[in-house]
């Protein structure tokens, strides 16, 4: 995941209110054109990006449900 794709989903998390949400509301209208090889690896790439760091206020909750990876935002 490159500085341009890790700052254009910053700016639509913040504009998403706080609670749990999956990451394809934040990628974005596009998600449902990608192939599901490149929706995993997206998913994966932002599962990794939370971890470390990249995204303050985001959390993995470790859970999975409705088709994907739940995270939290935080405040």
């Amino acid at each position: 995941m490159d500085t341009h794709e890790i700052t254009r989903l910053q700016n639509r998390i913040a504009s998403h209110d706080p609670g749990e949400f999956h990451f394809r509301e934040i990628f974005g209208p596009d998600w449902d054109r990608l192939y599901i090889g490149d929706k995993v690896r997206l998913g994966r790439e932002f599962l990794n990006a939370v971890r470390a760091g990249y995204f303050p206020g985001i959390e993995d909750t470790g859970q999975k449900k409705g088709g994907g990876r739940v995270y939290r935002r935080i405040g």
